[in-house]
């Protein structure tokens, strides 16, 4: 089985009314404003996935700094799982430190959605270091074993929209102060998966996978055998960043990353499978 564990899925009143919506909501309009963004209806995701031949997509919609936009998106993907169950698995989104997100968690868990994702701490915004700010959020996502996506980005390197400045050391907290917590940090946790070669790291992100969202722009192939090598090839997920990115593109690299037919597979699928049947996700067939 193929699992896209990162895709942006989002209402055709989003996409139609982006430049109003902007005007309040600033990093969605840095992202939105960009030459490279596009936007994607769940009909959209579907057909391009069958044509890839991925067989299920983890799928939420823009991390709003407003609970209502987030709202919106969620009823949306709400909708679109249960019209494409086969298809996609739906994760929320909230901002962590509303005090209506426990409830909007709760809502959304017993509609059927699965987890949380893709969290902009420095966009929506909260502090993702402060504990008082995702206290109440993650021992909701807890209580419901629910995995959280994390927007995480290279601290060197050049600048693009969306590159925002969240340390490691944030990361740290956050990890630190949710151990339990399954979090997926994304884009490769921004490099930071290469502190699981200290001791006191491994054992504190325990609970911590990457996906390789949009690596190809910032990456060669050679990233693949550099988690082999430490050791984490377990903990890595596939995550196009569809629709900025087709898993298509992928292909060429994944390819050229020296890794064996298991371990593709095991990238390609089935640590997702393992992680997502961890919480308690039937996946059903494909």
């Amino acid at each position: 089985m193929k699992i896209d564990m990162h895709v942006h899925i989002t209402p055709e009143e989003i996409s139609r009314d982006a430049l109003k919506i902007g005007e309040k909501e600033p990093y969605f309009d840095l992202l939105s404003r960009t030459p490279k963004n596009q936007f994607a209806t769940a009909e959209e995701i579907v057909a391009e996935m069958k044509k890839v031949g991925m067989d299920k997509s983890v799928v939420f919609g823009f991390s709003f700094q407003d609970m209502g936009l987030c709202q919106y998106v969620n009823d949306y993907v709400i909708e679109k799982v249960k019209a494409y169950p086969s298809e996609l698995i739906g994760f929320m989104t909230v901002v962590p430190n509303h005090p209506d997100a426990p409830y909007e968690i709760e809502r959304c868990y017993q509609a059927g959605l699965k987890g949380i994702g893709e969290l902009f701490p420095a966009g929506q915004p909260f502090e993702i270091s402060n504990h008082k700010d995702t206290a109440a959020f993650a021992e909701c996502c807890k209580a419901y074993n629910l995995p959280v996506i994390v927007h995480m980005n290279e601290p060197v390197g050049h600048d693009y929209a969306g590159k925002t400045e969240t340390s490691f050391k944030e990361i740290e907290a956050f990890v630190s102060h949710h151990p339990d917590l399954k979090i997926i940090l994304a884009h490769f946790g921004g490099g930071i998966f290469m502190y699981e070669m200290m001791k006191e790291i491994r054992g504190l992100f325990k609970n911590v996978y990457y996906d390789h969202a949009a690596s190809i722009f910032l990456y060669d192939e050679s990233i693949y055998r550099v988690m082999r090598e430490i050791g984490l090839l377990d903990k890595l997920l596939f995550g196009s960043d569809f629709p900025l990115l087709s898993p298509a593109r992928y292909e060429a690299s994944i390819e050229a990353s020296g890794l064996n037919k298991e371990e593709k597979m095991k990238f390609y699928g089935d640590n997702a499978v393992r992680l997502l049947q961890e919480c308690g996700i039937s996946l059903g067939e494909s």
